[in-house]
Formats: structure tokens, C-alpha cells, sequence
């Protein structure tokens, strides 16, 4: 499901849970981009299914391009610190590029206003980040070159959405004309990815200042008195039942509107500053992350078996037991990614420690880079987890890892 700007009306997250129960196993899963998979669905009563999902207004039209191609904020259009209105550039961008043929499905576009949640995560194949530039206000437009954001120039809001369908436009003509066969703008060889973006004309830009890493749980203040609340989920795991109990505290708490947040959570808009605290005991209470220090919030980790058939670990439980052993290294900043596959669903960028499940049920170690980088070892999660918890720092994480594969 790829609710547009991850936004859910209050109509649409009830009716979300219900057929996930009778059709499916009950589990839902938070993407890293702000989209939810239902799991185990099964063949003979998927018709009934997306006649559910229909009623909701959650029925996307077939084809084989992205379903939805920005990412925005959870908070976009109620963030005091954004400098342009998010939303409404990212929905011009999406209604440009609708028509466009042979994009692959994971094509990207993060829409960055410049607030208080940044997007530099998210993994987007094109990243626009709003900047000040000469008193004015422009988006600085970059490419995911390896697991960097390449910065190429600005350009003015109006022309975003140009800018952004002329770099699609190339890309996807590039692979109908057998120039490349890579589905994401980060495995492009350098030259051509200098080339793709010579096709927009874009003012000088200096690199974007560095921001803070998102929150990713907690009580967030927006405008006018507002807060917002993000619960975050462990590892993006929910049940059908929470899904509930989210859509009943958004009609009694906020204005019935639920966000689904790349950070693999729920935000809950709109809420009352003195009411905000009543619902974080409520969301505590069923199971929501809060706590922004918790160190599961480091760890980012894919469904893993038996979820996803492509997958050789049982992620989820192995990166709940590395969270607790790497608790000390994660609270002074390190970030773990568990997948259990090279593909690297949940964290197409690097980790200061990648960890790639196997055939053989070891994981590859890889310090520093992604889960298709070289590794440094090969061990079993018993052995991971004893070298985490008796490593002093993670400056020294190269050292402790390292082995013949």
C-alpha cells in the first residue's frame, strides 16, 4: 500500500486492518520509504481482498513503475521549519512523471522542505532539499551515486518538477536504449551518472549543511500549539490490532488523520499539547517505541524469514538480540543493518556495521558499506552478538570483524 504522501484519511486506517486478519496473517510491515505490506495473503481470497482495499480508496492502478515516486516528511504541511510547501511540489512531481514509460518500481524522489525531519535516509534516487540562496528560496537537487547524495545545482520551486522529469526521462531512456540495465540511479557508473544530470539546466550549488539524523520516535512540535506523536515500531513489525488502535487515537486525539512515516512508525497529527502526554502513555502501552535512545530505533533490519522468501535469517529476531548486545555502541551513535539478503531492502545506504544473512545461516560482516559491499567475515548471530558486546567502541569495529571469509 503506498498512501500518497504516506498520508491515510480517517476513513482509510480502519478499514486497512480488517481484511489483513481474514485474508492475511494479521502482521503488517512499515517500509523504509512510508509504504505498508500486508503479509500472507493468500491466493484464493486476494480478489476479496482488494475489494477491501477499494472500498478504502487504497486500490493503486497496475503497471510496473514506482506506485508512488516521493517520499515527503511524516510531518510535511504542519513543520514551522519547512521553506516550501512539500506536499504540494511532491504531488506536481508525481502528476509530471505519471505518463512517463520504463521507470523501474523502486525509482525514488525525496522532497526535503528543509525541516525538522530530515530525508537524507530515505535511500531516493533524486534528493531536493529546500535551501536559502541569495535571500531566495531554491532546491537543491542531488543523485544517489553509490551510497552518497551527489549534489549537481539548485533550481527555483516552480521548476522542480521539470528539472526532476527530464532526469527521468534520461534515465529511463538510457535503459530502453541498452546504455545501462541498473534499476537505480546509485549504480550508475560515474560518467554516466555525469552525463544524466547535464540534461537540466541547474544554478551552482554548495552542498546542503548537514542536519541531524531524523527523530524517529517521540513527541514532535509543530505549529499553532499542535504536537504531533511518532510511534515507532520495532524493526516496522505491526499487528492488525494496532493498526486499530492508531486509527481509534486518531479520531480521539488528533483530526482522524494518520501519517505512515519512512521512519517506520505511525505520527499522529494535529494533537493538543496538553492531551499529547495521555496518548504517549497509550501508545507505551501497546507496544509503540517512544523513547528515541531505544536502541532498536539503530538497527534497521528487513521482515527476514519466513516473511520474505528471498531472505536466508530470521532478521527480526537476530537484530532484536543484536539491539540489546550493541546497546552501549548504538547510544553513542553506531547504526546496524540486518538484512537477510544482498538486496538491502531496509537500508539501500551504508551502516557503520551491515550484517547479510546467508544460504549457510551465517552472516556476512561488512564494516562501513552496504549489504552488496565486500565483506570481512562470515559468522554465526552467537558470535556477532559476543564481539558487540565485548567491543569498547565502534571506532575499532573494523579490528573485531575482521577474519578470512
Amino acid at each position: 500500500i503506498h498512501p500518497l504522501g504516506g498520508v491515510l484519511g480517517p476513513a482509510q486506517t480502519p478499514l486497512l486492518a480488517q481484511p489483513a486478519r481474514p485474508h492475511g496473517n494479521g502482521l503488517l510491515d512499515v517500509t523504509a520509504r512510508g509504504n505498508l505490506q500486508i503479509r500472507g495473503l493468500r491466493e484464493e481470497t486476494y480478489p476479496i481482498f482488494l475489494a477491501s482495499l477499494e472500498t478504502a480508496g487504497l486500490v493503486e492502478p497496475a503497471g510496473d513503475g514506482p506506485f508512488r515516486l516521493t517520499v515527503v516528511s511524516p510531518v510535511a504541511g504542519k513543520d514551522p521549519a519547512d521553506l516550501v510547501d512539500t506536499r504540494a511540489l511532491a504531488n506536481s512531481i508525481e502528476s509530471a512523471a505519471a505518463a512517463l514509460p520504463d521507470l523501474p518500481p523502486k525509482i525514488c524522489v525525496a522532497v526535503d522542505g528543509g525541516g525538522c525531519i530530515p530525508l537524507d535516509e530515505v535511500g531516493a534516487d533524486i534528493s531536493l532539499r529546500a535551501v536559502r540562496s541569495f535571500g531566495e528560496i531554491g532546491l537543491a537537487l542531488g543523485l544517489a551515486h553509490g551510497s552518497t547524495i551527489r549534489w549537481i545545482g539548485t533550481t527555483s520551486p516552480d521548476r522542480t518538477p521539470k528539472a526532476v522529469l527530464a532526469l527521468l526521462r534520461r534515465f529511463a531512456g538510457m535503459r530502453r536504449s541498452g546504455k545501462t540495465n541498473v534499476r537505480r540511479f546509485r549504480d550508475l557508473a560515474t560518467e554516466q551518472a555525469d552525463n544524466l544530470g547535464s540534461v537540466v539546466g541547474l544554478a551552482p550549488v554548495m552542498p546542503p549543511m548537514y542536519r541531524r539524523a531524523a527523530p524517529r520516535a517521540g513527541i514532535i512540535p509543530l505549529v499553532e500549539g499542535q504536537a504531533a506523536l511518532l510511534g515507532a515500531l520495532p524493526f516496522g513489525r505491526c499487528h492488525a490490532a494496532q493498526i486499530d488502535t492508531v486509527a481509534d487515537w486518531a479520531e480521539r486525539f488528533g483530526c482522524g488523520e494518520v501519517r505512515v512515516s519512512f521512519t517506520r512508525g505511525f505520527l499522529i497529527p494535529g494533537l493538543a499539547l496538553e492531551r499529547v502526554r495521555a496518548l504517549a502513555e497509550e501508545a507505551h502501552g501497546a507496544g509503540f517505541i517512544l523513547d528515541p535512545t531505544d536502541p532498536r530505533l539503530s538497527v534497521l533490519a528487513c521482515p527476514g524469514r519466513p516473511a520474505c522468501a528471498s531472505a536466508f535469517t530470521q532478521v527480526q529476531a537476530d537484530a532484536a538480540q543484536i539491539a540489546e548486545s550493541a546497546r552501549k555502541l548504538l547510544a553513542a551513535g553506531m547504526t546496524v543493518h540486518v538484512s537477510g539478503c544482498t538486496k538491502g531492502c531496509a537500508h539501500p545506504r551504508a551502516a557503520a556495521l551491515t550484517l547479510v544473512g546467508g544460504s549457510d545461516g551465517l552472516y556476512r560482516t561488512i564494516i562501513g558499506g552496504s549489504a552488496q559491499d565486500p565483506a570481512l567475515s562470515s559468522l554465526p548471530l552467537s558470535e556477532i552478538i559476543r564481539r558487540l558486546r565485548d567491543l569498547p567502541e565502534s571506532g575499532i569495529l573494523a579490528d573485531a570483524f575482521h577474519e578470512p571469509v
